[in-house]
């Protein structure tokens, strides 16, 4: 026991010494670098001064626009319209089928309960489409005349006028989607024309500068495959918008359709009871 205790002790000063040993290394040295004349210190310093210069980056967006050939530019510039369009679509398409599907509701809880079909027209939006319905189907009604619609029957004949105004509002309301479907399925292809076109430069003109560093490479490659980049960011957003307006489209015609039937059986019923 005493062995161990006397041993720990003689580690704890050793270690001590060497501490202390130290330190007064490092304080020698200390002083003998402040005493040292330093010239260095008293020279002017040119690089410091001048102010940092920017370097364009190689790889972006904007050295494309700057070095870019017309090719590239028209692809870029043909994506950005097909962009703006697809978002103007979305945005207008998403409020006009909520203004319609509000007034569906609204249709749904007051029209029915007027005293007359007049009054129930008098309360619709004047250039609403429950409003343009509910004219053409009292207008059919009304004038079951002529030689020629003689032989059809008034019950067909409200039908086919109903039919033929669900279904303009229909294409109303549908209007637009063939161009979200279109970029969706091009703009890919449109980006990945504008990356095969700036490879194809930049191998060219490495060609025949005959460098083929990879300093050399990388930069018009990866500046050539930001298209792709670009064709894909246009056609996401114009696939899903069309997926999501469709569905929404379904269910507001749907509503459509139903007042559009139960318009239809409101003027048979009238009629059977003159």
């Amino acid at each position: 026991m005493i062995s161990r205790i006397s041993g720990f002790l003689a580690a704890v000063a050793m270690a001590a010494t060497l501490a202390l040993s130290s330190q007064a290394s490092f304080a020698q040295a200390a002083d003998a670098a402040s005493a040292a004349p330093t010239t260095e210190a008293a020279a002017p310093a040119p690089a410091a001064a001048a102010a940092p210069k920017s370097e364009e980056n190689p790889y972006g967006l904007g050295h494309m626009l700057s070095h870019g050939d017309a090719v590239s530019k028209g692809v870029l510039f043909l994506l950005a319209i097909m962009s703006m369009g697809s978002w103007y679509i979305l945005i207008t398409k998403l409020w006009d089928t909520q203004k319609l599907s509000n007034e569906a509701k609204e249709v749904r809880a007051t029209f029915f309960k007027k005293a007359s079909l007049a009054d129930g027209v008098k309360g619709l939006k004047d250039t609403g489409a429950f409003r343009f319905i509910a004219s053409s189907a009292i207008e059919a009604s009304e004038h079951h005349e002529g030689a020629l619609t003689e032989n059809i029957d008034h019950s067909s004949w409200v039908t086919m006028n109903v039919e033929r105004a669900v279904g303009e509002v229909n294409s109303r309301v549908g209007s637009g989607l063939g161009f979200l479907a279109t970029v969706g399925s091009t703009s890919p292809f449109i980006g990945l024309f504008g990356t095969v076109w700036g490879i194809l430069q930049a191998l060219t003109a490495i060609g025949v500068a005959g460098q083929a560093s990879i300093d050399k490479v990388a930069g018009p490659v990866g500046e050539a495959l930001i298209m792709t980049a670009i064709g894909l960011g246009v056609a996401v957003p114009a696939v899903l918008g069309y997926n999501w307006l469709v569905n929404r489209n379904k269910a507001v015609m749907a509503e459509v359709r139903a007042f559009a039937a139960d318009l239809h059986g409101v003027l048979m019923g009238n009629r059977a009871k003159r």
